[in-house]
């Protein structure tokens, strides 16, 4: 199977690079998967799963905000933050989605309210990854 070269950038590290041979993650469209040979377009990456197809196998991390850009070259995509399974803290992620639950339960500005929900999607992708491990 042909592949392409990947990086997974943070404002703090280079999260991933490497040759794979797919990827699948959320975007505000749904989720996106990309192969070889990709049309080259930027997207908007949603909070949620990155999935990577390298060597056979898949691996699995979880992304927040951010974007992707797909060259004929290679696949650039930079996020918030990005997190390996085993980098995932379950207590702090159950933590901040009961904070986040709270808060959606009271009066909120519009503001607050995205805000919140914005906090609870990145917990609820955290725990879900972080089952994983």
């Amino acid at each position: 199977m042909s592949t392409f070269y990947v990086e997974v950038v943070t404002p703090y590290r280079m999260f991933f690079s490497g040759e794979v041979e797919s990827l699948i993650l959320k975007t505000i469209d749904g989720e996106m998967g990309v192969m070889d040979n990709h049309i080259p377009m930027v997207v908007v990456v949603d909070v949620g799963p990155l999935k990577i197809k390298q060597n056979g196998k898949w691996i699995e991390a979880v992304l927040t905000e951010g974007f992707m850009e797909i060259t004929r070259e290679k696949v650039i995509i930079i996020v918030d933050t990005a997190e390996w399974p085993d980098e995932i803290d379950k207590n702090r992620a159950l933590a901040a989605k009961m904070r986040a639950e709270n808060r959606l339960r009271s009066q909120l500005s519009k503001v607050e309210y995205v805000r919140s929900k914005a906090a609870m999607a990145r917990a609820m992708a955290r725990l879900k990854i972080a089952s994983k491990r």
